[in-house]
């Protein structure tokens, strides 16, 4: 009766409708205790949890149908026609013989030991699809903010790429010494731009990789060579930095980006023009704001082809939870404030 329990993790079913069985015979031949004939369906007991922690519960439940049918059969069989020709007890037993008694033991336990099984399952599947939807969630996450970071990066370096080699195409005849000027600040950006690219990317290599080199991320020292490449770009940049407290790297590196990208919708929109840059860090929040005063000469804005920028921006606003607003200004051009709270730590408030 015994023997399927050591086999029953290479072949369950089988090894369910074998235990099953050999009760079934042990009970029909006689060779049981009377009254305590449900001991006789203990492996088979075993065996059904397995499968019911293992299989579908279509399967299980079929399982647990055909073993409570076999000892039912079994018990009745027995107390008709095997019981009666047994000879008496020479003393009373402690367990009286009584087959309403032995169906409902045998009942119960099947039953039990499938509900635990059916239950081990269901909470293995649930975990599973939790850690596959936290893996997916990751994997989504990682992407966004690869993206958010390339994104941020080839949009700033190719509009001030665009602006120059505009004045260089407009100029070459009549002033080539302007052609090479332009031709300078397209070399170096698109080195700056060819290096923050390697450094993205070096971010989908796994951090446990000794290759992989620790590149510099971008924080507030780097503000002042993103306003020097827009005023090469044609747009007048007041930067002014208030730093009371040392921000943290990774709220720095989100000032950065920010400032990059409204800087960068300044050049496509409405370059050349006037446009400041405030940033005020007083330990407790980095406040930022860039307002331009739109094209010069009355020239309307130039119309964009709705980028991410602004859903960018307000992205890194919200992973401190900061606010983020943008629009047009009455008296013209634009406007971009962001508010980033953070503690000393540089977690999120």
């Amino acid at each position: 009766m015994s023997f399927p329990v050591a086999f029953r993790r290479r072949r369950p079913r089988a090894m369910l409708g074998l235990a099953c069985a050999v009760a079934v015979v042990a009970v029909v031949a006689g060779a049981v205790a009377a009254g305590a004939i449900w001991v006789s369906f203990v492996p088979t007991v075993l065996v059904l949890y397995l499968v019911a922690s293992t299989a579908s519960i279509g399967w299980s439940s079929v399982g647990l149908s055909g073993c409570v049918a076999g000892g039912v059969a079994a018990i009745l069989i027995f107390y008709e026609r095997v019981f009666p020709g047994l000879a008496p007890a020479d003393a009373p037993s402690e367990l009286p013989p009584y087959w309403p008694v032995e169906i409902g033991a045998i009942c119960v336990l099947l039953t039990a030991g499938w509900a635990i099984g059916t239950a081990v399952r269901w909470k293995r599947d649930t975990t599973a699809r939790l850690v596959r939807h936290l893996a997916e969630a990751a994997v989504a996450d990682e992407r966004r903010r690869i993206a958010r970071e390339l994104h941020d990066v080839i949009g700033h370096s190719m509009s001030v790429i665009a602006v120059k080699a505009t004045v260089a195409n407009h100029v070459a005849d009549a002033r080539p010494h302007e052609v090479r000027a332009a031709l300078d600040v397209i070399e170096q950006t698109s080195r700056s731009t060819l290096a923050e690219i390697h450094r993205v990317l070096g971010l989908l290599r796994s951090d446990d990789d000794p290759q992989q080199p620790h590149l510099p991320v971008p924080g507030m020292a780097d503000l002042p060579g993103l306003a020097a490449h827009a005023r090469s770009a044609g747009v007048e940049v007041d930067l002014t930095v208030q730093e009371e407290a040392v921000l943290p790297p990774a709220v720095a590196m989100s000032v950065y980006r920010i400032v990059q990208q409204a800087l960068t919708n300044v050049i496509t929109h409405a370059a050349p023009t006037r446009c400041s840059v405030t940033v005020e860090i007083d330990g407790r929040e980095a406040v930022i704001e860039v307002i331009d005063d739109g094209p010069r000469h009355g020239r309307p804005p130039r119309a964009g082809h709705g980028g991410h920028g602004l859903i960018g921006m307000r992205e890194r606003a919200k992973m401190y939870g900061g606010t983020f607003s943008a629009g047009r200004r009455p008296e013209g051009g634009f406007h971009v404030t962001a508010r980033l709270p953070y503690d000393p730590n540089g977690t999120i408030t």
